[in-house]
């Protein structure tokens, strides 16, 4: 059963991505469409008892897809809110503990980046975006520490999906905004469906931290 819902959890990501992923407006249809990928994580997170905030950090998450995908101002810092909740809850599955220097470094400089190339370009969402760009850095750097090569490798991905989606949002225009917006969807399933995949005890490679 927890393979089907992984299977359907990629069937319906890979509509998501063919048909909504770069459309400038997703309809309602397309945010059901969006919001089932992670909700079925989810449900196969609570299926296989992975640890509890790992599945708090996969519903938050699928709440977030619904929302971002609606629109107006409201509905995206609902989401951005409910994302920000999903990377606190996934710092609680993870532990808090002290990555290599270098990868504090990267976070570090990755961070203070982004007071140059994204937060002059936020405008009234510049508290909300810095905040939310500390919190996904801790998040990372909770999963670098962590010697699951699943999590650490989904960690990545969620991240660097958050700086495509940024670029999409803030920064590109026209047809050059499509091509962050293509590439930020598989990413993030992907990203999300490897933390899974970490806490997972009766799959290959998965490894559950009760």
């Amino acid at each position: 059963m927890t393979r089907l819902l992984l299977a359907l959890s990629a069937l319906f990501a890979l509509v998501y991505w063919m048909v909504w992923a770069a459309a400038p407006a997703v309809p309602l249809a397309g945010s059901v469409v969006k919001t089932l990928p992670v909700a079925l994580l989810a449900v196969a997170g609570w299926r296989e008892r992975a640890p509890l905030p790992i599945r708090l950090g996969l519903a938050l998450g699928a709440a977030g897809d619904f929302l971002l995908s609606r629109p107006g101002e409201a509905a995206f810092l609902a989401g951005m809110g409910a994302f920000a909740a999903g990377h606190l809850a996934y710092v609680a599955g993870f532990g808090l503990r002290r990555p290599a220097w270098g990868v504090v470094a990267a976070l570090l400089a990755l961070a203070v980046s982004t007071e140059f190339w994204l937060a002059p370009f936020t405008g009234a969402l510049l508290w909300p975006v810095r905040g939310y760009v500390l919190v996904i850095c801790l998040m990372a750097a909770c999963a670098a520490a962590r010697p699951e090569p699943r999590l650490r490798l989904g960690a990545a991905l969620f991240v660097l999906s958050d700086l495509m989606l940024a670029l999409a949002l803030f920064r590109a225009t026209g047809t050059v905004q499509a091509v962050p917006a293509r590439l930020v969807w598989p990413a993030y399933w992907m990203g999300q469906c490897l933390i899974l995949l970490a806490f997972l005890p009766g799959l290959p490679s998965g490894r559950r931290n009760d």
